[in-house]
């Protein structure tokens, strides 16, 4: 048996060089736990304000508070992924030996890595059975997040509401798109004109694009308003908003992470109403790749690192 694996470790705050990959000990599942072998995750906006500490004045020393001060306390980071289950706990009785799984793990973090342990109820399911491990694991960070602010704009409550997606490129946005378009919503987004065609590719016929014309100039009204960037703010965006609307950013709030999120995102992806989009895939050995990538803000869709 294995007692060690390769994992990335952020050695402190700073440039995409501080990930290296070392050994580590191979941790093994308690009772409830299973041990998960973990096939690919993603490298999304997240991990790179993590790693970098994107943060200034009193958010900045929330953050070291919660992640730690020089370095994350956590140093394997990552929070999605897909995988094998490998072996399981005595008392696990939600997952066999032999599972295709994905999920996520939040502030645990931990997927940069060739193992981990999850309990048995934590965020996990089984993989969308048409799905590869890197399309499973494309599928989360984004999802996750636009089903969350959706839900609290509250659209399934909304008969054909008119939405506006900004930035319709992203993880966030490509994934709040297509979200949108399950609760049947008349919609339009904004994005660049190289970005075009993948929101057209999405369905979307109403798009805006940034480099040519002001959309907050616009005479359109919206019920809903989600910056999937979190460039804009609700003063810039709030005469473009009907009476009652809703404006949501990225930049406000936690996008808290359910079982259900993964469970709507395995039917979609299913039924063929959900796509992963995936810009590039980079092995493990090029994590600093993947994020210097990142950080240049220019990806389409979803960035994946292959752990295997």
């Amino acid at each position: 048996m294995e007692t060690t694996m390769r994992a990335v470790i952020c050695t402190k705050y700073g440039p995409p060089e501080v990930l290296q990959i070392k050994e580590v000990s191979k941790p093994t599942p308690k009772a409830h736990q299973v041990l998960i072998k973990i096939m690919a995750t993603a490298v999304n906006s997240g991990d790179v304000r993590i790693r970098k500490l994107d943060a200034n004045g009193l958010m900045k020393m929330i953050m070291q508070l919660i992640l730690g001060f020089s370095s994350p306390r956590k140093s394997i980071l990552g929070t999605v992924y897909s995988g094998v289950v490998e072996s399981i706990g005595n008392k696990v009785t939600h997952f066999k030996i032999g599972d295709d799984v994905f999920g996520m793990t939040g502030l645990n973090f931990g997927t940069y890595s060739e193992y981990i342990t999850v309990h048995q109820k934590s965020n996990i399911v089984q993989m969308p059975r048409n799905a590869t491990y890197q399309e499973a694991a494309a599928i989360i960070f984004g999802g996750q997040t636009a089903i969350h602010f959706l839900n609290k704009a509250k659209i399934s409550t909304k008969k054909q509401p008119e939405v506006l997606i900004i930035g319709g490129t992203g993880s966030v946005g490509s994934a709040a798109i297509q979200i949108a378009k399950y609760y049947k919503v008349s919609l339009t987004s904004v994005c660049s004109s190289e970005g075009e065609d993948l929101v057209r590719s999405l369905g979307v016929t109403n798009r805006i694009l940034y480099d040519k014309e002001d959309f907050t100039k616009h005479t359109q009204k919206y019920d809903i308003i989600f910056d999937a960037v979190g460039k804009y703010h609700r003063k810039m965006c709030k005469r473009l908003l009907n009476k009652n609307g809703v404006y949501l950013s990225v930049k406000v709030g936690y996008a808290s992470e359910t079982k259900y999120q993964l469970e709507l995102l395995k039917e979609l992806f299913e039924k063929g109403e959900y796509k992963a989009l995936i810009d590039k895939t980079f092995r493990m050995e090029e994590v600093v790749e993947a994020h210097r990538y990142v950080e240049t803000g220019r990806k389409k869709g979803n960035v994946i690192l292959k752990i295997r």
